[in-house]
């Protein structure tokens, strides 16, 4: 796999016989902001849109392979970019899309705005136009990302109840004069969920929540309503112009913003003795950029990116009325259960076999750009920034991409990137429904997903929950040499299902949770294996949450390795966690940097000789502290030895290697 893999990169530039290359070349497209669509697309006289581009490259990438050049400039996305299986090379060709030499094209869905006029000088807030309907939860100036407004309440302030709550707290009282409550939200920050219920309506101090949203975000894991620890959970009400002054300053961005949809009005407050004119304000319209999707057995193929930028996109879920019912690392509840009890809300705080009917039903956050049932797809040297929502998805459901189609993703190589300012993730590879871990068609599997020396910074900063990289169903996915920072959750987490889709089950579930009550207890594998995390440099993660870890797994994963990666820079929080269900690991010549536990593992509890999380060794890693955490017990397979501890971080040699050479390589 891994020589396949290599040869991907090198098939896409010289899939053509050479006789046919040496007579005829590649078919080049030229495309250029100020061109002309009814212009042949040559250099000289350059088409202006991409969708006549994809028409051009329909035209010849049956005989030859194509490149598709873009100018210098921005190309304004009226609806999402899709490529179809017609879109991709064919017969042995291939496409590529890239940047033309010295250019930096951008793949823009947004609009910028102008025209803004004082609204409140006292508060500096400006007011503009924009097209009536046009809704976001994100908004960029100078490409910096700005805040919708926001106050923090204490669950003492509040009284929970099944269709929302009350306020108790006398100095809250002016929350009921919000003149569009309709439009606010309450966000919850637990131990690893950070979740979005919108609010329907306001009636003196009782706030009614929107439905099923509240309904789905008051039962299960780390609720709104029982959070697993208290003491880490945070409540914020959101999206209010009448936050605008009540928000501490010290806590806040510089630039806080409402978007009315209905009145066709954007307003932004600046910071202190800016000129607004001078900024740049961009205000996204799209929820997709970019669809690359065939089918599971005639997938896109031969398909590259390269040098180009993928900008202002806004994911608007978690606007709905199903809000965002977060579970974990990007993965939310939408659908409803005919059985959750009226009072799930305070008696399902920490699962229930009822709401366990729902755990194969979550569904996936959807990417910016979204690659399913495709093969052979490269992107290289692009940036992918100022995004609303997750950078790439990579193989996700069905239900996190715009054609309908999900998973069926192989041989996908995303080298040298960068990813920076978004709102999620900078990558989900893999589904984490049925069809991912046990699917009905081989043609399904998620495969051969290499991610290498690419940067990611500032990411998931309005969905806190996402780790920077996630994999979670992917047979060979390899993890290498990426740096990693500024993210509040994970840099790297592999793996889906806490061990529940595993052969045999797991028995925590079985036996606590009941959990094959409603669900399937599989025999066979799932498609997790063979994953390598190697070479990252991961710093400045895990700023918001305490749970997960720097690289953290679930569940059973044959033959996955984790070594050589450098972690630092993470405060207290756990540098290498396998959680619950983790078996096979390898984890060895790992530099881990922490006031927390450098290595931890869950194996369930009381439940620990269960072998529950087992077949692991932990060896010759080097950790400056000498915390452990979980059972690392020879006796139910579980192996920690050799490990060096220097307190003094007085690296070796061969400690000191790792860290030079760990992260994008040269």
């Amino acid at each position: 796999m891994m020589k396949r893999s290599l040869i991907i990169g090198v098939a896409l530039t010289a899939t053509m016989p050479l006789a046919a290359a040496a007579q005829e070349g590649p078919l080049l497209v030229h495309v250029s902001p100020a061109g002309d669509d009814r212009a042949p697309g040559t250099q000289a006289r350059p088409v202006r849109s991409l969708t006549r581009a994809q028409a051009l490259v329909r035209q010849g990438n049956a005989q030859r392979d194509v490149a598709v050049i873009l100018a210098d400039g921005t190309y304004t996305l009226e609806a999402p970019l899709l490529f179809r299986r017609a879109d991709g090379g064919q017969n042995g060709h291939s496409v590529i899309w890239r940047a033309a030499d010295g250019a930096h094209p951008m793949l823009s869905g947004g609009q910028v705005v102008s025209g803004f006029k004082p609204f409140d000088p006292e508060r500096r807030l400006y007011v503009a136009d924009v097209p009536k309907g046009i809704d976001a939860r994100q908004l960029w100036v100078d490409d910096t990302l700005a805040e919708r407004p926001w106050i923090e309440i204490r669950p003492s302030d509040l009284t929970f109840n099944a269709t929302g709550f009350e306020i108790t707290n006398p100095d809250l009282t002016w929350i009921a004069g919000v003149k569009r409550a309709d439009r606010m939200e309450l966000e919850a920050t637990g131990f690893f969920t950070d979740r979005v219920s919108p609010v329907q309506a306001i009636a003196g101090g009782k706030v009614t929540m929107a439905q099923p949203a509240w309904d789905n975000n008051s039962w299960g894991y780390d609720t709104i309503t029982k959070p697993i620890f208290p003491q880490d959970s945070r409540l914020f009400l959101v999206n209010a112009l009448e936050f605008v002054d009540k928000t501490n300053e010290w806590h806040s961005k510089p630039y806080q913003w409402v978007v009315d949809p209905q009145a066709g009005k954007l307003y932004l407050r600046m910071g202190l003795d800016e000129d607004i004119a001078r900024r740049r304000v961009v205000l996204p319209r799209l929820e997709t950029l970019v669809s690359i999707s065939g089918t599971p057995d005639a997938p896109v193929e031969r398909l590259r990116f390269e040098g180009l930028r993928f900008s202002h996109s806004s994911w608007l879920g978690a606007s709905r009325a199903t809000g965002y019912a977060n579970q974990q690392s990007g993965s939310f509840l939408a659908e409803t259960s005919p059985i959750r009890p009226t009072d799930a809300w305070k008696t399902c705080g920490w699962g229930c076999v009822a709401f366990e009917s729902m755990r194969q039903k979550w569904n996936q956050m959807p990417a910016a750009v979204q690659v399913s049932a495709a093969r052979d797809i490269v992107f290289e040297r692009n940036q992918f920034s100022q995004l609303g929502q997750i950078g790439l998805g990579i193989g996700n459901d069905a239900n996190a991409n715009l054609s309908g189609v999900g998973l069926a993703a192989s041989n996908i190589r995303v080298a040298r990137n960068r990813f920076a300012i978004l709102s999620g993730s900078a990558i989900m590879a893999g589904g984490i429904r049925v069809e991912a871990h046990h699917p009905d068609n081989a043609a399904l599997v998620n495969r051969d997903i290499v991610i290498e020396d690419n940067v990611v910074a500032t990411v998931s900063q309005d969905y806190k929950d996402n780790a920077a990289i996630l994999t979670t169903y992917v047979s060979g996915a390899r993890i290498v040499h990426n740096d990693i920072s500024d993210a509040p959750y994970d840099g790297i987490a592999v793996g889906w299902g806490w061990g529940y889709n595993d052969a045999g089950g797991n028995p925590n579930y079985d036996e606590n949770a009941k959990g094959y009550v409603h669900n399937i207890k599989y025999t066979t594998p799932t498609t997790l294996r063979d994953t390598l995390v190697e070479g990252n440099r991961i710093h400045g993660v895990k700023g918001w949450f305490m749970d997960g870890g720097a690289i953290y797994n679930l569940s059973a994963n044959p033959n996955a390795i984790v070594r050589g990666n450098h972690i630092f820079d993470i405060g207290d929080k756990i540098g290498l966690y396998l959680d619950e269900g983790s078996k096979h690991f390898r984890v060895t010549g790992n530099v881990i940097e922490t006031r927390g536990k450098w290595l931890n593992i869950n194996t369930a509890g009381k439940m620990y000789k269960r072998r529950i999380s087992t077949d692991n060794v932990a060896t010759g890693n080097w950790h400056n502290s000498n915390t452990m955490g979980g059972r690392w017990l020879e006796e139910i397979g579980n192996v920690a030895r050799d490990n060096i501890l220097l307190p003094n971080r007085d690296w070796p040699a061969d400690a000191q290697k790792v860290i030079d050479e760990a992260g994008v390589r040269p």
